[in-house]
Formats: C-alpha cells, sequence, structure tokens
C-alpha cells in the first residue's frame, strides 16, 4: 500500500473516484478518540475504585477497557501519519495496537464463559469465583495478544495474520453462541412455573447477549468480507470494503465501554428507586 498520496481523504491513488470510505474510516477514528477515550478511562475508574458489588467479569471488562483506551489514543498518531508525515517507522507502532485490538475478542470470550459458568455451572462457579483466578487467565490471553500484536507490526497484512485473525472470530463467535444457547436453555428450565426471572441470570443473559451483538456487528464483517478480496475490483475492496469494514470494527471501542456504562447507571436508577420506595414505605 503507498501512504503518499496527496489527497488527505485516501491513501492509493486509484481512491481518488471513491474515496467515501476512508472518510467514513477516519470519522471513526475521530468519533473513538473523542467518545471511546473517555468512556474507556470512565470504566477502568468505575471498575477500579469499586468496593463492592463488583462483578467477576469486571477484572476481564477492565483488561479490555485499557486495551480499546491505547488503541484510541493512538489515533491522532495514525491520523497525522496518515494524512501528513508518511513516516514508514511509525508503522511499526501503528500495527502492532491493530494486532492487538484484532485479538481483543479474546476477552469478550472470556466475559461470555464468565456468565456461563455462574449460569449453567453455578456450583462449581462458586469454587472459582476468586478474583485471582480472573487475573491469571487474563494474563495468560494478554500473551497471545501482545504475540500477535508484534507479528502484525513486523510482518504487516500477511496471509498468515489474517488467517489467524479470521479464526480467533469464528472461534470467538462459536463460543458466543455457544454460551447464548446454553444459557437461554438453563433461564428457560429455571422460570418453569414462575413468573419472573432471577435477577442475577437476568443480567448473565444481558451480558452475554449483548456481548454477542457486538462481535456480530463488529468483528464478522471482515472475517466475513476481506477473504474474498479476490472477487472484488481493486477500487471496490481496496477504496470501499477494505476501510468500510475496519471502521466497524474499531467501533467497538466506543460501543463496549458506553453499553458497560449505560448498564451501571442503569443499575444506579434501580437501586436509587428502590431505596426510595424503602423509604417511603417505612414513613
Amino acid at each position: 500500500m503507498s501512504y503518499h498520496g496527496t489527497v488527505p481523504w485516501y491513501q492509493l491513488v486509484e481512491c481518488a473516484v471513491a474515496p467515501y470510505g476512508f472518510v467514513f474510516y477516519y470519522g471513526v477514528k475521530v468519533l473513538n478518540l473523542v467518545l471511546g477515550t473517555p468512556s474507556n478511562i470512565s470504566v477502568i475508574w468505575q471498575i477500579a475504585s469499586k468496593k463492592k458489588d463488583a462483578s467477576t467479569s469486571d477484572t476481564f471488562i477492565f483488561n479490555l477497557a485499557m486495551l480499546d483506551a491505547f488503541f484510541c489514543l493512538m489515533t491522532p498518531i495514525d491520523l497525522v501519519n496518515n494524512l501528513l508525515v508518511h513516516k514508514y517507522h511509525i508503522w511499526y507502532l501503528i500495527r502492532f495496537a491493530y494486532g492487538m485490538k484484532d485479538l481483543a475478542p479474546l476477552f469478550l470470550v472470556c466475559i461470555c464463559l464468565d456468565r456461563y459458568m455462574a449460569v449453567v455451572h453455578p456450583v462449581q462457579f462458586s469454587g472459582i469465583r476468586d478474583n485471582s483466578i480472573r487475573l491469571g487467565t487474563s494474563g495468560l490471553v494478554w500473551i497471545p495478544i501482545l504475540a500477535f500484536g508484534l507479528t502484525k507490526s513486523i510482518l504487516g497484512h500477511s496471509s498468515v495474520a489474517n488467517i489467524i485473525f479470521s479464526s480467533v472470530i469464528l472461534f470467538a463467535f462459536a463460543v458466543m453462541l455457544f454460551c447464548n444457547i446454553s444459557i437461554i436453555w438453563a433461564l428457560r428450565r429455571s422460570v418453569r412455573g414462575k413468573e419472573t426471572m432471577h435477577p442475577v441470570k437476568k443480567k448473565a443473559f444481558k451480558m452475554v447477549l449483548i456481548n454477542l451483538a457486538i462481535i456480530v456487528v463488529n468483528y464478522l464483517p471482515p472475517v466475513a468480507l476481506l477473504p474474498f478480496a479476490s472477487y472484488y475490483s481493486f477500487v471496490a475492496f481496496n477504496c470501499k470494503i477494505k476501510p468500510s469494514v475496519f471502521a466497524i470494527m474499531d467501533l467497538s471501542c466506543s460501543i463496549e465501554p458506553l453499553l458497560y456504562i449505560s448498564k451501571m447507571e442503569h443499575m444506579d436508577f434501580c437501586q436509587h428507586c428502590f431505596s426510595k420506595t424503602h423509604n417511603t414505605a417505612s414513613t
């Protein structure tokens, strides 16, 4: 790929006739910087400052927020290098950030499995509630993420990197699908003959469903479209499809923390309403 285009909204001379894919790509970059960065920092702060009522999945959410925050903070460097300076050595750092982001769904898998164990295997889950287990798991997850980031930094967008990325996304999707089906089945059995669902199980189901939606919307388009590059024209693939699907994938940096923040605000609002109702009833 040539990085010496004179027009800022595309990186290839051939894309002059179809620059809108890159307009969308850079628009998402700016959105992540403005919205994703403070949102992820807010998630990190909320989880770090929790002293009670912490979810067992918060450890994985914390690590995912750190990864996304780092990726968002790389935006100014990416934009300046893409649009102005065109320094090739800076691309090593940028590709490292992209490589880490490619394997971010591994933390979504951890969140999903944590909720799956809590709902489907509550007895076994009670024996693994120790946060040190999740800290150790997070450390293990960081190993392939950092390794893949370094590999992509050195080799670039190689066929091996694309195969690894596609395999991780498909693996994550399969695990999420399995967790959803298992949780739905477990919840269906638990509410037989009852009018309401247990709040903890309902919360777990919503979290897994949200994670599945994230991976379907943000991560499946690259897997579904990029392997068929040979079937598209050069302009269609490099100027429209490629920048658009990567922009959609990058949107997860803003979507994931906003969903977590909205969930926390909803819980705080419900607790406030419950407390107010309880005090009114007492008087």
